[in-house]
């Protein structure tokens, strides 16, 4: 049971690959922001511990997906899967129109599949796949409508993953409970661990015009390979509004190998303001997923929102 946890757990939601042929999105927030200049981290009053407590203690970046339910906007979601050659072998595009201008309707206005997309029986060939799905697609109908319960982690299968999910995307740095040989190598801001870590930000623009932090934790480079290779988060980069010091974007990546499973993950979110109002716009996963006595797995995805509305009598 601890393994299919596991198992369920990374290849639900980060995807990275590594051969050229695969479409790579645009993962990083770097490439997104315009670096003004370096900020030397020597006052008291404002230096790392300010902006790894905002990590730690920000509940704004999951509040900004929380919103989404009291708007109509349109998702493109675009998935490849690939083969053990890296070459594309599935492709999936959808294009919905989620409504909550009364009770809440989604509405497919492109549903697109090529390739090895599902099995005989009508599910995704992979696992992957299907978790995106649940996640993005809203197969289940829980992510985007108004009245859905939230999750204690306690209630079905899925629920209980997508809550761990739900720690390391939006609480990165807090251990990730019932998560064997994992949960506490997620803990990067403890006093153990950040010995390890070279810390960096910079003063930016964001969208061209929002004034940003980019404050970056990433592996030292002079630490042994052995000592690199059991260190699972390889870089996280946070992209903080100056105005507020919310977070307008994460970018995590993360790699890590024992004799269950090898992972090579990325994982970038990035958000707006409408209306004031912070809402999540682009979200990518690539990578890839090996697990004994299961066909390696290998995705990405892309996930854009656009055209929000506030729905009626919000």
């Amino acid at each position: 049971m601890k393994k299919t946890t596991l198992f369920i757990f990374f290849i639900g939601m980060f995807i990275h690959t590594q051969a050229q042929q695969i479409p790579r999105f645009n993962p990083d927030t770097l490439k997104t922001i315009q670096l003004d200049s370096a900020v030397n981290i020597v006052g008291k009053k404002f230096g790392i511990e300010t902006f790894i407590s905002a990590i730690v203690s920000d509940t704004s970046f999951y509040q900004a997906f929380r919103n989404m339910k009291k708007y109509t906007f349109i998702a493109e979601n675009r998935v490849f899967t690939y083969d053990k050659n890296n070459k594309v072998d599935g492709k999936i595009y959808r294009k919905i129109k989620h409504n909550n201008d009364g009770p809440y309707k989604m509405e497919y206005l492109v549903k697109e599949d090529n390739g090895k997309v599902y099995k005989k029986n009508g599910k995704y060939q992979l696992y992957t796949v299907e978790m995106f799905d649940y996640i993005f697609m809203n197969a289940y109908n829980t992510d985007f409508a108004p009245n859905s319960p939230a999750s204690d982690g306690k209630g079905g299968t899925n629920e209980s993953y997508k809550s761990k999910l739900k720690t390391l995307i939006f609480n990165p740095g807090r251990p990730i409970k019932n998560l064997p040989f994992i949960g506490s190598k997620t803990e990067i801001f403890t006093a153990n661990m950040r010995q390890y870590y070279d810390y960096s930000f910079f003063s930016a623009t964001y969208l061209d015009s929002i004034p940003v932090y980019r404050f970056k934790v990433s592996v030292k480079p002079d630490l042994s390979s052995w000592t690199k290779d059991g260190l699972m988060i390889k870089e996280l980069v946070t992209i903080f509004d100056k105005r507020n010091f919310e977070i307008l974007g994460r970018y995590v990546d993360m790699k890590y190998s024992n004799i269950l499973f090898d992972f090579d993950v990325q994982m970038n979110i990035e958000m707006s303001y409408f209306d004031e109002v912070k809402l999540p716009t682009k979200i990518t996963y690539q990578g890839n997923w090996d697990y004994p006595f299961k066909k390696e797995e290998r995705a990405s995805f892309l996930v854009l929102h656009k055209d929000y509305k506030l729905g009626k009598g919000k």
